[in-house]
């Protein structure tokens, strides 16, 4: 999104390239991880960005993911498992006590593969679309963590083993995380917005690789 110490080799800023692009400031309403595609809103005048932090904050936007997790979660699940603030140091130094954060999971088509890369003769793998209900930093990654379905790319929080398969088998060396879509009201008009970004070239490849039907990461439900 922005120059930050947390990754001092980073070279290239949203914040920074739209601000080229549109010639005038513009202010992020929330960010994403480096390795995640997706949708990202930005506005152009601080008062309306004050409005939209708030509306994020109060949980009134709706954000959904799309991603490619190890095994074969259930069909449908809420995540219910507290985090601890991560440290601005970095991933797994926590500088606070655990907080309520909560992700709604929906199985969207699944694959098996005839690799044993672990203890099992094959291995699975799933399409899934999450809905964070919280908003705390790197959820989607350590909520799927926690429920031993890590996302296939995360060398943070996955399994190195899998992506590594991944790396070989399909060229994919990126996260397989996607914001596929936001859901909120404009700050000024009231009126509902549903902002959508489809799955670029990279993970779309993925997943038709894995035999994922092409609508099964379309748009939200």
């Amino acid at each position: 999104m922005h120059r930050t110490a947390l990754d001092s080799r980073a070279s290239a800023f949203a914040v920074q390239r739209l601000r080229d692009q549109l010639g005038r400031p513009v202010y992020p309403a929330h960010r994403l991880d480096r390795a995640t595609s997706g949708v990202l809103l930005f506005a152009l005048e601080p008062g309306v960005h004050a409005r939209l932090a708030a509306a994020f904050e109060a949980g009134e936007v709706e954000k959904r993911y799309l991603a490619i997790v190890r095994g074969w979660p259930a069909p449908a699940l809420t995540i219910d498992h507290a985090l601890a603030r991560l440290d601005e140091g970095g991933p797994g130094r926590d500088a606070g006590a655990p907080r309520p954060s909560r992700t709604v999971l929906r199985r969207l088509a699944t694959a098996e593969l005839a690799v044993q890369v672990d203890r099992y003769p094959t291995s699975r793998y799933a399409l899934v679309e999450l809905r964070p209900l919280s908003g705390r930093r790197h959820q989607l990654r350590r909520h799927l963590k926690h429920i031993d379905h890590p996302i296939i790319g995360d060398t943070t929080y996955g399994q190195g083993r899998h992506n590594r398969l991944f790396r070989a088998r399909f060229g994919s060396g990126r996260l397989l995380l996607h914001a596929q879509s936001l859901r909120l009201r404009h700050p000024l008009t009231g009126e509902w917005l549903s902002i959508v970004a489809t799955p670029p070239p990279d993970f779309a490849a993925v997943a038709a690789a894995l035999g994922f039907a092409p609508d099964a990461a379309g748009a939200p439900a």
